[in-house]
């Protein structure tokens, strides 16, 4: 080789590194190194004999003191989510009659009785159900105990809200992590506290955690697009970047069910022309539900393993901020609906279930017990409806049946 070209060689291969550098920086500018290689491996699953059953979960970080409103402010953001959405959502079926399902995951230090009775009343009236959120920091195991029990009791007791288990009585609820450090998840250990919140939560009664994905987050799990047991480490924060499958035919393990929605590289939409965007779920007035969205969650293809024909789409927002609101109860919301509804709800090709947090993990359970055809079926698989829920059935919490397989 001349020397002339042993310098071209040299330069080639300081550019392939420079680039090489610069592709890395980039992905740990938006944490993408923590799940880009997850991302890449998954595939998805393949074409099924027979239609394809979509579960559409939509849950909703549900905040009416965000920005520290005043009280008229936070009356107005719960009043405008229960009329607006009653009249939206009513335009709208799945295949089962039922209209969207919104799960409000209520902030337990946000607590107003008022508020509360205002959903519940939205619940009752069969649009969704009521479930747990908590922002903490610093916090400590006993204080932790006390929070979430007062809490579950509060909402049972006096607005109808949380499954009771039919096998121990015990309440259970779903979870959204604020500021999405579960398990302590923050590099600066900032806005949890706890290394053993995966523990703590199976025993005072979490069926399953909904706070993923959190992209750009640097709280976003190596594990992506799953639905997946973690086992916790009481010695380490973030136990869940990693689990087991949940396998039809299988059994529960670990400490916590997993349910993230989809994440994914939005090459549709680039930044400046060139660099995919993070496809991460989130709907708000900056990031509309199109229905080229709607298409991408279907295509990432989340479920059971096994059960391939059972697809989880769980999207999720904050839903009292002014500015996204005409997003969440206008013209986008009530067209992404439309879209699924004519996309996905054919009964050949698609089947459209809207489903609530608690009915997603019904159907998870059923699917892992073995059980196929219509997941409609199993809606009320383990845990019943909760009282303040239009499908509730006075007596229901009765004990479980035999094939309802691990709890």
């Amino acid at each position: 080789m001349t020397s002339q070209a042993a310098v071209i060689v040299l330069s080639l291969a300081a550019l392939v590194v420079l680039a090489m550098a610069a592709g890395y920086a980039l992905l740990r500018a938006r944490n993408m190194h923590l799940w880009m290689r997850d991302y890449l491996r998954r595939r998805r699953p393949a074409p099924v004999d027979g239609p394809v059953h979509v579960m559409f979960c939509f849950v909703d970080h549900f905040e009416p003191m965000w920005g520290k409103a005043d009280l008229p402010s936070q009356r107005r953001r719960v009043d405008r989510w229960c009329q607006d959405y009653r009249a939206m959502a009513a335009r709208h079926r799945d295949a089962d009659g039922r209209p969207p399902q919104h799960s409000f995951f209520y902030p337990e230090e946000e607590y107003a009785q008022e508020h509360l009775d205002k959903l519940a009343a939205l619940c009752a009236d069969g649009f969704g159900e009521i479930e747990i959120h908590l922002h903490h920091d610093n916090d400590t195991e006993e204080n932790f105990r006390a929070t979430i029990g007062r809490f579950c009791d509060t909402l049972h007791e006096r607005h109808g809200a949380l499954s009771r288990d039919p096998a121990s009585g015990q309440l259970r609820f779903g979870f959204i992590h604020g500021n999405w450090c579960l398990d302590n998840a923050r590099a600066d250990g900032r806005w949890c506290g706890l290394n053993n919140e995966l523990i703590l939560l199976r025993q005072l009664g979490c069926y399953a955690d909904f706070t993923l994905p959190s992209a750009p987050s640097d709280t976003q799990t190596r594990t992506v697009n799953a639905i997946y047991y973690a086992t916790d480490d009481p010695a380490r924060p973030r136990s869940h970047d990693y689990g087991v499958a949940v396998r039809a035919g299988g059994r529960a393990t670990g400490d916590l069910m997993i349910v993230q929605g989809p994440l994914a590289l939005n090459w549709r939409e680039r930044k400046w022309g060139v660099l995919p965007r993070i496809e991460n779920a989130d709907i708000r007035r900056a990031c509309p539900p199109t229905p080229e969205r709607v298409d991408a969650w279907v295509r990432t293809g989340i479920h059971v393993a096994g059960r391939p024909d059972w697809l989880f789409v769980k999207i999720h927002t904050h839903g009292t901020q002014e500015h996204d609101l005409d997003t969440l109860l206008g013209a986008p919301v009530d067209a992404m609906h439309a879209h699924l509804e004519s996309a996905y709800n054919d009964g050949r090709r698609y089947v459209l279930h809207y489903v609530t947090a608690r009915e997603t993990y019904n159907i998870i359970k059923a699917a892992e017990a073995g059980h196929a055809g219509d997941p409609a079926r199993f809606r009320d698989f383990l845990l019943p409806p909760p009282p303040h829920s239009r499908w509730h059935k006075p007596g229901a919490d009765t004990p479980a049946r035999a094939d309802a397989g691990a709890a």
